[in-house]
C-alpha cells in the first residue's frame, strides 16, 4: 500500500503528502492507522500511520545513531545552514502548510498563513543564529585553568499538542538541533498532517538520517514509550496537566530524563479604567480569548474590568463578539473563528457552558452550537461569576470568557493570582507605574501590557505554578537542551 497521497482541500487546492512515520529520513508503515477528521464537517480527511513501542524504538535507535555518528560534534555553521535551508523550504511551501493546518485543525487559513507560518520561520532562523554561539566560560582558580563547555544532551523527544502543530514543531525541533541534539517528534493523533509535510521538507533540506524523526501515535502507547525510553535524555511536552504529571512520573521511574512542560493556563486579563484606548483593549481582549476558537493555552479566559468602565467595555466586547465571523475556514477566507478541533473537544466546551449556567453565572452571550454541521460554538460570554465556579478555575480550551469587575489594584491582583495556573496575564493601563507594579505582582510567566498574545522567537515562554517547568523560546531555552561540563587543568604539572 502506497503511503503517498494527494489531499484536496474544499477549495480544490492540492497538497502532496506522505502519511507514513518519518524515521531515519524515510517514510515507513506503522503498527496501525489513525483517522484524521475535518472538524468543519465531521468527515474523514485521511488515515495516517501510527507508532507503537516497536516503531518508537526504531526512531530512538535512528536518533541515537545519528547523535553519536557525527551530529553531536557537527560543525555549528553546518547545523545553521541546514536550519536556514529548512526555513527557506517552509517559506516556499507556506501555502501547503497553512492549508493543512486549516483542514486538519479547523483554524482560519488567514491565521495560519499570516501568523503561524511567520513564527515557524522565525524560530528556525533565530536558533540557526545561535548554533555557533553556545559558549562556555573561563573561571579564575588558583593554579588551575578552569573552563566550562556546553554539550548537547543527546536524544530528545518533543510531544506536541493539536492546536498549533507547525509552531510547536518548530519550538521543539529548532533549539534541540541547534545545540547538537537529535529528536523524535510525536504529533497529536488529532492533527498530524502539517508535521508530515514538514517531514518531507526535513529530508529535502539535507538533514542527515536520524537527526529529526517524526511519528504519530496515541499518548498511552507512543507517548508513554517515549517518556519511559532509557535512551531518551530529555522530553519536552506541551499539553494537559494530567499528561504532564504522567510524563514526569515516567521520567522519574526510568532514567531521570530532563523534562520541560508547558501545561496550559487560566490567564487573567486586567483592564484598568485609565486605559487610553478602550476600543483597542476590547480588540486585544477579544482576540486573546477567541483566537483558534479559544484553543490557546494562554488565552485570556478571565477578564477583570475596573468598575468605572465595566459597562462600556462589556457593551463593546459583546458587540464585537456578536459580529465575529464563525464559519468553515474554506468557505470564507475572512473567517475569524473555525470549529473546535474534535467532537470530544466540542462536547467538553459545551459541558463547561452548562456548568457555568448551573452554578449561577449569567450567560451574557453565545453559549450554543452554531449551525448543524461541524463542531462550531458561538463566542461565549459569562458575567456574574464567582471564583469558586468551574468556569473560573478550570481550563476550558474553548471560546468561553468570564468577565467580572474589580475595585482597585490590590483587589484585582488577589483575584488574578487566585489560580493553580500561571502561564500568562494581560494588563491594560496608561499609567506606567501601575503597569510595572501590577506586572511584577502577577504570578505568571508572561505578562503583556497594553497588548495580548504577542509571541516572538526571542522571548522566553513558560509558566509559573502548575502551568509547567522550564522555558521555550529565546536564549533561555538553550539551557534546557545543553548540559554544562567543567574542565580543570593543572597547568603547573
Amino acid at each position: 500500500m502506497s503511503l503517498e497521497i494527494e489531499l484536496v482541500s474544499p477549495t480544490g487546492y492540492k497538497v502532496p503528502l506522505n502519511t507514513g512515520l518519518f524515521i531515519n529520513n524515510e517514510f515507513v508503515s506503522g503498527a496501525h492507522t489513525i483517522d484524521t477528521i475535518n472538524p468543519s464537517t465531521g468527515k474523514l480527511i485521511t488515515s495516517v500511520q501510527a507508532a507503537e513501542t516497536e516503531q518508537v524504538n526504531a526512531a530512538v535507535d535512528a536518533a541515537e545513531k545519528a547523535f553519536h555518528g557525527g551530529w553531536k560534534t557537527s560543525n555549528p555553521r553546518e547545523r545553521a545552514r541546514l536550519m536556514n535551508k529548512l526555513a527557506d523550504l517552509i517559506e516556499r511551501d507556506a501555502e501547503d502548510i497553512a492549508q493543512l493546518e486549516a483542514l486538519d485543525n479547523g483554524k482560519p487559513f488567514g491565521f495560519s498563513y499570516a501568523v503561524e507560518i511567520p513564527l515557524v520561520l522565525s524560530q528556525f532562523r533565530y536558533f540557526a543564529g545561535f548554533c555557533d554561539k553556545l559558549h562556555g566560560k573561563v573561571i579564575e582558580t588558583e593554579g588551575k585553568l578552569s573552563y566550562t563547555v556546553h554539550e548537547p544532551i543527546g536524544v530528545c523527544a518533543g510531544i506536541i499538542p493539536w492546536n498549533v502543530g507547525a509552531i510547536m514543531f518548530s519550538w521543539k525541533v529548532a533549539p534541540a538541533i541547534c545545540c547538537g541534539n537529535t529528536i523524535i517528534v510525536k504529533t497529536s493523533e488529532i492533527t498530524p498532517l502539517s508535521a508530515l509535510k514538514l517531514a518531507a521538507l526535513v529530508k529535502e533540506a539535507g538533514f542527515p538520517p536520524g537527526v529529526i524523526n517524526i511519528i504519530t501515535g496515541y499518548g498511552p502507547t507512543a507517548g508513554e514509550a517515549l517518556s519511559r525510553h532509557m535512551k531518551i535524555s530529555k522530553v519536552s511536552f506541551t499539553g494537559s496537566l494530567p499528561t504532564g504529571r504522567a510524563i514526569m512520573k515516567a521520567a522519574a521511574e526510568t532514567n531521570l530524563k530532563q523534562v520541560t512542560l508547558e501545561l496550559g493556563g487560566k490567564s487573567p486579563n486586567i483592564i484598568f479604567d485609565d486605559v487610553e484606548d478602550l476600543d483597542k483593549a476590547v480588540w486585544y481582549s477579544l482576540n486573546g480569548i477567541y483566537a483558534i476558537g479559544g484553543q490557546v493555552c494562554f488565552g485570556g479566559s478571565r477578564l477583570y474590568i475596573q468598575e468605572g468602565i465595566y459597562d462600556a467595555f462589556l457593551e463593546k466586547f459583546k458587540a464585537m463578539a456578536a459580529a465575529r465571523k464563525v464559519c468553515d475556514p474554506f468557505s470564507d477566507r475572512g473567517a475569524e473563528q473555525g470549529p473546535q478541533v474534535s467532537e470530544t473537544q466540542f462536547k467538553r466546551v459545551l459541558s463547561y457552558i452548562e456548568s457555568g449556567k448551573a452554578e449561577g453565572a449569567t450567560l451574557y452571550h453565545g453559549g450554543v452550537r452554531k449551525g448543524d454541521t461541524g463542531y462550531f460554538i458561538e463566542p461565549t460570554i459569562f458575567t456574574d461569576v464567582t471564583p469558586d465556579m468551574r468556569i473560573m478555575k478550570e481550563e476550558i480550551f474553548g471560546p468561553v470568557v468570564s468577565i467580572t469587575k474589580f475595585k482597585d489594584e490590590d483587589d484585582v491582583i488577589a483575584q488574578a493570582n487566585n489560580t493553580t495556573y500561571g502561564l500568562a496575564a494581560g494588563v491594560f493601563t496608561s499609567n506606567v507605574k501601575r503597569a510595572i507594579t501590577v506586572s511584577n505582582a502577577l504570578e505568571a510567566g508572561t505578562v503583556w501590557v497594553n497588548c495580548y498574545m504577542e509571541i516572538d522567537s526571542s522571548t522566553p515562554f513558560g509558566g509559573y505554578k502548575q502551568s509547567g517547568l522550564g522555558r521555550e523560546g529565546g536564549e533561555y531555552v538553550l539551557q534546557d537542551y545543553t548540559q554544562v561540563k567543567a574542565i580543570k587543568i593543572n597547568i603547573g604539572l
